[in-house]
């Protein structure tokens, strides 16, 4: 019984890091936005919106690879990637510059390839809570 009693302690203890963690990416993530500290192109600022409602920014990371800009829902609270499936006409901030994109999930080989590009360290992956990895591919409009 004491067992069990622990590992549902250390259970209770790692989701509340993991909300911990969560809350601080998007606290974080907001101020870079409204500071204008987004100079990195690796950090990308997507508006996506739901049909018909007003857009929202969110601060995310992307990839190059083979010429194409992918973005990838990371963590488990993914908004922006559910509006961007539904209203693949996005726009997208880097590097100071806004522009038109067209979001395309990925699936099979595509989804494959680059899931081997774009690698997420074991701590991240921990720290996140293991969340399941979607990809987009942003395609210029």
């Amino acid at each position: 019984m004491r067992l069990i009693k622990w590992i549902g302690i250390a259970l209770v203890a790692y989701v509340g890091l993991v909300v911990a963690f969560e809350c601080l990416v998007g606290f974080m993530g907001k101020r870079q936005a409204e500071s204008g500290a987004l100079s990195d192109p690796r950090w990308i600022v997507i508006s996506t919106s739901d049909p018909g409602a007003s857009s929202k920014d969110t601060v995310i990371a992307g990839v190059e690879h083979d010429g194409h800009l992918y973005v990838a829902a990371n963590h488990w609270p993914r908004g922006w990637y559910h509006r961007a499936i539904e209203n693949p006409d996005v726009e997208v901030t880097r590097g100071g510059e806004k522009k038109p994109y067209r979001a395309v999930h990925l699936t099979g080989d595509d989804e494959a390839q680059i899931e081997r590009v774009y690698v997420l360290p074991f701590a991240i992956r921990f720290l996140t809570g293991f969340p399941p990895r979607e990809f987009l591919r942003l395609d210029p409009r």
